[in-house]
């Protein structure tokens, strides 16, 4: 217990650190751009991928469970545009980048740690936290929304793919579906979520790359545990802010 409350105050001196302003504007920003590309375009591919498939089984999935005559067939574009924006595009792609990009972030930060590169920046007179942190922090901030925004479109088309397909569902039912009393507010929920678990990523896999201590073994280790930390604290945050937001 002592430990965890030791890494916890640990944490929040670092976070110190980190949001302080960049000693140099243009090298934040080159370095930023760069993050956007190295942790956010990078996941694409496979964030696309696991969107339409995603997608596709929610809606088969719905159409074999609806077996009554009196719930219409639009119900299943209806239930998988829900599926999506409300859970699986903000907390499955989410948990993915954790350990897609929070391992990345880890090892990346761990090994200048252990290679004493970053003791190399500490003795130039450099803030390293916010050199190498802040960055990777931005970046996710900036770049994950877009990420799910991206993957609920294919998670609603691979829905559409997969019913066109079987003839499990018509397209006309399908998208009449999609369209029955849509909110904007479920679209900013998603996005609210996404936010905080893209802060989550990156500060805490930063935290645990930036405290490694070792070689090459602990490297492994801190980029494990960044993973796994990350993923619990994105379901239990997912919980508070559901009940905060949609309650």
């Amino acid at each position: 217990m002592l430990k965890v409350f030791g890494n916890i105050g640990n944490y929040v001196m670092l976070m110190r650190r980190v949001f302080t302003r960049p000693q140099k504007g243009k090298i934040f920003w080159d370095q930023m751009m760069a993050e956007i590309n190295n942790l956010g375009l990078d996941s694409i591919g496979i964030v696309a991928f696991i969107s339409v498939f995603m997608g596709a089984v929610v809606a088969i999935q719905t159409a074999y469970n609806i077996d009554s005559p009196l719930i219409p067939m639009s119900m299943v574009g209806f239930t998988t545009r829900q599926s999506v924006i409300l859970e699986f595009s903000p907390t499955v792609i989410s948990l993915i980048l954790a350990g897609k990009v929070g391992s990345r972030i880890a090892s990346e930060i761990g090994t200048m740690r252990v290679t004493e590169q970053i003791d190399a920046l500490e003795i130039m007179g450099v803030n390293s936290a916010n050199y190498l942190i802040f960055p990777k922090v931005i970046a996710s901030l900036l770049i994950n929304p877009v990420l799910i925004v991206f993957s609920i479109w294919l998670g609603v088309l691979g829905g559409w793919i997969a019913m066109t397909a079987t003839g499990l569902v018509s397209s006309t039912d399908y998208i009449s579906g999609i369209r029955i009393d849509f909110e904007g507010y479920i679209v900013f929920y998603a996005l609210i979520k996404t936010v905080f678990f893209a802060f989550i990523i990156a500060s805490i896999s930063g935290f645990y790359g930036y405290e490694t201590r070792g070689g090459a073994l602990e490297v492994g280790q801190a980029s494990t545990k960044a993973v796994v930390i990350s993923s619990v604290l994105i379901i239990l945050f997912n919980l508070v802010l559901t009940q905060l937001l949609l309650t």
